[in-house]
């Protein structure tokens, strides 16, 4: 048999879906390198929450809004990590044409811990930010969390019961 070649129309569907694949990872890895910003320095952010908080409960005291704003901000760090492991997972899978292997939840962790990582290093060349492995680690539970939301979600775990029944 002649060795097998790849044509023209082949390859240019193999970037299209590449590209279609990778493109999400790339925006969201670049939103969360934007969050990493003086942009979003607690002092920045505090003042927007407080402006919310203001608004929404307006017989709060401010010593009450910043442990809140403190917590809000740690659970905008899980669920940053937790979107980019879904989308990385997802561009694994469709890269192999395989719903689900081990492999790329271990690569997806693995690439989640050195973004995170990688996060906190840039966050100490910003002034008014300060890197923290405590904030890693919020980043790598919510890469756990959200790979084992998408295999849930593959195996139809998290469909409604009722769909489930039916089948």
């Amino acid at each position: 048999m002649p060795p097998r070649t790849i044509r023209p129309a082949d390859r240019r569907h193999h970037w299209k879906t590449r590209i279609k694949n990778w493109l999400p990872v790339c925006l969201w890895a670049s939103l969360i390198f934007f969050f990493s910003t003086d942009h979003f320095s607690f002092y920045n952010t505090a003042q927007f929450f407080g402006l919310v908080f203001s608004w929404l409960l307006p017989a709060i005291p401010t010593e009450d809004v910043l442990p809140v704003h403190g917590a809000m901000r740690k659970v905008g760090h899980w669920a940053e990590y937790f979107v980019l492991a879904v989308l990385v997972l997802r561009a694994l899978s469709n890269e192999t044409g395989k719903k689900w292997e081990l492999r790329h939840a271990a690569l997806t962790l693995v690439f989640i811990f050195v973004y995170a990582l990688s996060d906190e290093l840039h966050q100490t060349f910003v002034p008014s930010r300060t890197a923290s492995f405590g904030d890693v680690m919020i980043d790598v539970l919510g890469g756990i969390c959200g790979i084992f939301w998408m295999v849930w979600y593959r195996r139809g775990i998290l469909t409604p019961l009722p769909a489930r029944i039916r089948e």
